[in-house]
């Protein structure tokens, strides 16, 4: 199976990290990489679901995590057989396609059990234990199919039911003695040309005649069998051949292992190594939420390579990544971020350019490329980069972005004033959101001189209104902080229209001590004139962290 990849933003995205994702997967679609998947680490904010609401763009699928799970291991197509299948049909698609385990489905399509070598030789040695007569489950198809048959006169061909295999191996009195002490109805005769013997059965209403050797029949003998309603086959193996495949002619269902319980395809590896080491051959049947078979998952798949690859855009900071990305490979990074720490065992494509947003670098990548650009796809872009250069207003705002804004405001239509007015509109709806929400909605972490904090950002035009939620804010905050054991957590909120910022910050006193900044109230700060967490506020938290490790 071709491997998935993700096109992915960091943990808690803002607009410009999920827009990016987006048109990004979308070239490489465009470029006839169909395995390629947008994907998003967190909870879009109201100014990121205004926008691809309003150009009618499908939103990148939520994905909580990356820990390890059933379905990236899954390597084939799904393989099953209906129940209903002869036991002999099952076994040949197992050799045919040197499958381990097949899983048997009910008439829905749903797992039902699972056929392995262990259970199927428990049932040969039920079956053929001379100590024991056994019947054997079995329809007249089956019986057909298995040993190629000829149908001559055929009844009830459907109906699956436990039968006796009987032998016309003996004398003609002692046959008869045996077969009327038996249920001659629910009795399979295997027999050769002995006339007598055909006649005695079909008078005592058999289920069926087997005629073995390919032997034809005298006419009367068939119009017998139509009057007694007794099927008649005629198979081409001798009767030991035939004996032994009237056993494989068992429904598949019958003989599978229901002891298996599946796994789903959204369970963590680690939650299924203890089951699969215990199962037969080592191998568990896979299903999706509907119950439906996904796969066979082995022992053998866990030590591959998942089926599974991943491209970070717009960051580049494990720590800021969805969690368990250190479990695939990384086959790119696009980001505009400083450089954190990330490392890989191999080379891989890195784009870290000194511009306001990735949306700006996945700009210039469709034009590079000469991709066409369509007008919903351009018109999220130019979203993305006024979004994260705060409508080319923020000091991160570079000549490249204002060309591409230009670029695709010409694709589009659109005025980039007034769709920078709407964006901020739509940003500013986030006042009335819970204390959790706001913390939570665009947070980084980071890691300097040996110490973790977080470091939220949310843009508004009414400031004030989240400043009269202090206590709720910083309680949040605190929560944030203590988890973890961070140094501190902030959350820096930026006023659209007058272009500055306050930040609410809850931290060790080793901390706040070294804060500098305006106290609006506490645990509040004024940071004027900046609007940039990245180019602006970044380094002056790094000096102030340098500054509280030394004291």
């Amino acid at each position: 199976m071709e491997k998935l990849v993700y096109v992915i933003g960091h943990r808690n995205p803002d607009t410009d990290s999920v827009v990016s994702a987006a048109a990004y997967a979308r070239l490489k679609n465009l470029q006839g990489l169909s395995n390629y998947r947008a994907g998003r680490a967190g909870k879009i904010n109201p100014q990121t679901e205004y926008i691809f609401n309003r150009f009618a763009m499908p939103v990148p699928e939520f994905i909580p995590d990356l820990v390890p799970k059933v379905a990236y291991y899954l390597n084939e197509e799904p393989v099953s057989v209906p129940a209903d299948i002869s036991l002999w049909e099952a076994l040949e698609r197992m050799e045919r396609e040197s499958l381990k385990v097949l899983p048997i489905v009910n008439q829905e399509g749903k797992y039902k059990s699972l056929l392995h070598y262990n259970a199927f030789a428990k049932y040969i040695l039920h079956k053929i234990n001379p100590h024991k007569k056994s019947a054997i489950p079995t329809s007249i198809n089956l019986l057909i199919n298995t040993l190629r048959a000829q149908p001559i006169t055929v009844f009830d061909e459907t109906e699956v039911r436990k039968s006796l295999i009987v032998v016309a191996g003996s004398t003609e009195e002692t046959f008869r003695t045996h077969l009327s002490a038996e249920m001659p109805e629910n009795a399979l005769v295997i027999v050769g040309d002995r006339k007598e013997i055909q006649r005695f059965c079909i008078e005592k209403h058999v289920r069926a005649l087997v005629i073995t050797n390919g032997i034809t029949l005298d006419k009367d003998i068939i119009e017998l069998a139509e009057q007694n309603r007794v099927s008649i086959i005629i198979s081409p193996f001798d009767t030991s051949s035939t004996s032994l495949l009237i056993i494989y002619s068992t429904p598949v269902g019958f003989m599978g292992d229901e002891t298996i319980q599946p796994v789903k395809l959204r369970d963590p590896v680690r939650k299924i190594r203890q089951s699969l080491s215990q199962s037969a051959s080592r191998c568990l049947p896979v299903v999706d939420d509907e119950g439906q078979v996904a796969g066979v998952i082995s022992e053998g798949d866990l030590i591959k390579e998942p089926n599974l690859e991943v491209i970070m855009v717009d960051h580049n900071e494990p720590t800021q990544a969805i969690e368990g990305i250190e479990n695939y490979k990384i086959l790119e990074v696009i980001d505009h971020h400083r450089l954190g720490n990330l490392s890989t065992r191999y080379p891989i494509t890195f784009i870290n350019k000194v511009v306001g947003a990735t949306s700006t670098i996945i700009t210039n990548l469709y034009r590079e490329q000469r991709v066409p650009l369509d007008r919903p796809t351009a018109s999220i872009l130019l979203c993305g980069i006024l979004a994260d250069t705060l409508v080319l207003q923020s000091a991160t705002t570079t000549d490249t972005d204002r060309e591409a804004a230009e670029y695709l405001a010409s694709i589009t239509g659109l005025e980039i004033a007034i769709l920078g007015k709407e964006l901020m509109s739509a940003a500013s709806q986030i006042n009335n959101r819970p204390a959790e929400e706001l913390v939570r909605m665009d947070m980084k972490e980071y890691q300097e001189q040996g110490a973790h904090f977080t470091v939220s950002q949310v843009e508004t035009d009414t400031p004030e209104e989240l400043v009269a939620r202090k206590d709720e804010i910083l309680a949040e905050l605190a929560r944030v902080k203590n988890s973890e054991k961070r140094l501190f957590s902030a959350l820096m909120v930026t006023d659209v229209t007058e272009l500055t910022s306050i930040l609410f910050v809850e931290g060790e006193k080793n901390f706040i001590a070294q804060l500098s900044f305006p106290k609006l109230e506490e645990g509040v700060y004024v940071l004027k004139d900046i609007v940039s967490r990245k180019k602006q506020l970044m380094p002056l938290l790094a000096e102030l962290v340098e500054k509280a490790q030394l004291n």
